[in-house]
């Protein structure tokens, strides 16, 4: 029934492109003998050698970032505020330092466990509305930097039949919480499910 996506998807396409191609898709996990998913129905395209909102801006070569210009179909997880770990896909060849953040899910598997985690007694727009809360929801930490998303642990599915959005459905906008990447915090990466309740309030 569920049709995985293969490192090739996350390889093959310019950053704008795969974070639209993403919504509808699924996002599986498998921690702590639990599997969980959620239905991706928001995200953000960072293109790091020309996006003054990417940790590789230019270029840019750390310890954190250097996992950016691996080749793409890994998670990068960082560490928000001090407080939220944040998922993230790599895409693009190696050398190429794009990522995609997936900032909202539907939770559509695992839901009890996806519950408890969150500490909610029933599912809600913030059980997994927003990039941290997916992270939470998911069982995704800062372990899990680095883990191909087309394995056991992390993987992704193709949209089951009536879950694959139209194109009028999704809307763009400028990303959240990224004044000091100056004009390009206008740029219009932030793709979201129009209809869908489980995405964040629009900036």
């Amino acid at each position: 029934m569920f049709t995985r996506l293969p490192k090739s998807f996350f390889l093959d396409r310019e950053v704008t492109d795969l974070a639209r191609h993403l919504l509808g898709c699924r996002l599986w996990t498998h921690i702590g003998g639990r599997t969980t998913a959620g239905i991706i129905v928001e995200t953000e395209a960072y293109d790091g050698l020309t996006d003054r909102a990417s940790h590789a801006y230019g270029g840019k070569r750390t310890p954190r970032t250097e996992i950016f210009y691996r080749p793409g179909g890994i998670a990068y997880t960082y560490l928000c505020y001090g407080i939220h770990t944040l998922f993230n896909i790599i895409s693009g060849p190696a050398g190429v330092p794009h990522a995609i953040l997936i900032r909202a899910v539907l939770p559509c598997e695992g839901e009890e466990t996806i519950l408890q985690r969150r500490k909610h007694a029933k599912l809600k727009r913030n059980t997994a509305g927003g990039p941290g809360l997916v992270s939470q929801a998911l069982g995704i930490t800062r372990d899990y930097n680095g883990t191909p998303v087309d394995g056991g642990v992390i993987w992704l599915t193709e949209p089951v039949p009536g879950e694959s959005p139209s194109p009028k459905d999704i809307v763009t906008s400028p990303r959240v919480g990224i004044d000091y990447a100056g004009e390009d915090a206008d740029l219009p990466w932030r793709f979201r499910i129009a209809s869908s309740p489980w995405t964040s309030p629009a900036k």
